[in-house]
């Protein structure tokens, strides 16, 4: 590659984030008015702090923050929960999860310092005040961050006491609120959930996180679809035959049955990650990569999507296998002691939706998630149409395929057409490959968690979810799943723990246009 490829070193000099996020960090402080010396402090209090969530996502997240640098410096935590805990109950129950290096164990004790924890129940306003009381002798200047790592049943009742008891009153301090999905299970519990909250707060008050927005891949799309000049001609209808949207893996509920069967695969996966993906796979090119801007484009992507039926979609839903390596897979979904007994939920969607506007009226974008199949996958898939014209002998030319992988470990790819080496003039498939751990080899690459809770920090809600956007998604899955859960619903179509899963599936996305050969397999150049 000769020069043109840097080293390590030079590559992580270049393309470190970490520097740029704290340039957005000395932003933030710069903008504290009053104090330019001694910035005003931060209060971050994580709400469910003895929940799994809290112990394997939340306070990992702030330490490797806390230890890259990039909060405020004067930044305290709070835990709060029903549980009669203290700093070191969480500290133990973390421990495993925060992956500290030798040479970070004096730090470490340092973040856990800066912590406390506060018991109190959700419902009870008392202990909310009491909490305030606590937030207040901490840091009585202190702007505040609430993270709601808690079911969505306390979220009417513990964002109102946090309204009514716990709101910053200093001047030029803010309060924001973190609220994790399930934002509601469908239009109408939707709504009366962002009625409520906008009663109590501003909209930029408000963050509802969904953390595939916060990875890099997904990220990525805006640059690769808006700093390309080659891409722009040919993102449209005329050139693109279809757009594949995948999440696999390659396991089953695991003991969590109970939960996953109150929501099913498409709210678990597809009515969020993969259509906010879609979202920024088919939107116009913003005005600037302003949060508002860009969010204004996401919502007008989705106001031309048609609602879907049951013909749009497939499910299905994984039983065991009876040759299978392993325990879980010679177990079915309904194996699980946690499913209810005939249960019809599925483990499996697939889903063609249609974009109805100018550039891409009749392009499928088909969606597709399941537990249970034949490996991890997440990625966005561009299927271009046949070329036109074709000069080489019949079965040699496959379509070309623009591949954006979001897991596991990032990659961009081209699949395309070349001669075979050697005498013969033939045509067969490789690829341009960019694989992240190869091109940038000792990058850090920063958690989706982190860069969202630090984007919470800064105030900028580029890639979190608005009110209008979470209802026009609703409206898009509402009616499917009002029908799929009624008392005549479709039985899920069953498919074999360890497989792509059902085949109808595959044949929706071969009669909407995919064309899936099946005749050439990447080989990932990360090191996983």
């Amino acid at each position: 590659m000769g020069d043109s490829n840097p080293s390590a070193a030079d590559t992580i000099l270049a393309f470190e984030q970490i520097a740029a996020m704290q340039k957005g960090v000395q932003i933030l402080k710069a903008g504290l008015k009053d104090e330019p010396e001694e910035h005003k402090p931060h209060v971050f209090v994580v709400l469910g702090a003895s929940g799994d969530l809290a112990k394997k996502k939340i306070y990992p997240t702030l330490w490797r923050l806390y230890i890259d640098g990039l909060l405020p410096e004067n930044t305290k935590f709070i835990g709060y929960a029903r549980s009669k805990l203290t700093v070191d109950d969480i500290k133990e129950k973390c421990s495993p999860f925060l992956k500290v290096q030798d040479s970070e164990k004096d730090k470490v004790e340092e973040f856990w310092k800066v912590n406390s924890y506060v018991a109190g129940l959700y419902d009870k306003q008392a202990d909310f005040k009491n909490l305030d009381t606590h937030l207040t002798t901490l840091s009585a200047n202190a702007s505040r961050l609430f993270y709601l790592a808690l079911p969505p049943s306390v979220y009417d009742t513990v964002t109102s006491n946090i309204k009514s008891s716990c709101m910053t009153k200093v001047a030029g301090c803010w309060t924001r609120v973190i609220i994790e999905k399930p934002f509601g299970k469908d239009l109408d519990s939707s709504e009366k959930l962002s009625k409520h909250l906008a009663k109590l707060f501003t909209e930029d008050q408000l963050y509802r996180i969904d953390h595939y927005l916060g990875k890099e891949m997904v990220q990525n799309l805006l640059c690769m679809r808006f700093g390309n000049r080659i891409f722009g001609p040919v993102w449209n209808r005329d050139n693109i035959a279809a757009v594949v949207i995948t999440f696999k893996e390659p396991f089953g509920t695991q003991g969590r049955g109970g939960y996953f069967d109150e929501f099913g695969i498409i709210r678990d996966v597809m009515q969020n990650h993969l259509l906010q993906i879609m979202c920024l796979t088919a939107m116009e090119k913003p005005v600037s990569m302003a949060a508002e801007d860009i969010r204004d484009e996401k919502v007008k992507v989705l106001k031309a999507v048609t609602a879907l039926t049951l013909d749009d979609v497939v499910l299905g839903q994984y039983q065991g296998d009876p040759d299978g390596k392993t325990e879980d897979s010679k177990k079915g979904y309904r194996d699980d002691p946690t499913v209810p007994k005939g249960s019809k939920t599925a483990t499996y969607a697939l889903a063609c939706l249609n974009v109805a506007n100018e550039r891409w009226d009749g392009v499928p974008f088909i969606l597709k998630c399941g537990k249970a199949t034949n490996e991890r996958k997440a990625e966005v898939r561009i299927q271009f149409k046949d070329v036109p014209g074709n000069i080489f002998p019949d079965g040699q030319l496959k379509r070309n395929e623009l591949v954006m992988r979001v897991q596991p470990g990032e990659a961009v790819y081209c699949k395309m057409m070349t001669k075979v080496p050697g005498m013969a003039i033939g045509a067969e498939e490789t690829e341009l490959d960019l694989t992240y751990n190869h091109r940038y080899e000792g990058v850090k690459m920063p958690d989706a968690y982190e860069r969202l809770i630090l984007d919470v920090f800064l105030g900028s809600q580029m890639h979190f979810v608005r009110t209008d956007e979470l209802r026009e998604a609703w409206r898009i899955f509402t009616p499917l799943l009002h029908t799929v859960e009624s008392a005549g619903g479709p039985t899920p179509i069953a498919y074999k723990y360890g497989t792509r899963g059902p085949k109808e599936a595959d044949d929706l996305a071969r009669k909407r246009g995919l064309l899936y050969t099946g005749t050439y397999q990447w080989k990932s150049l990360n090191k996983l």
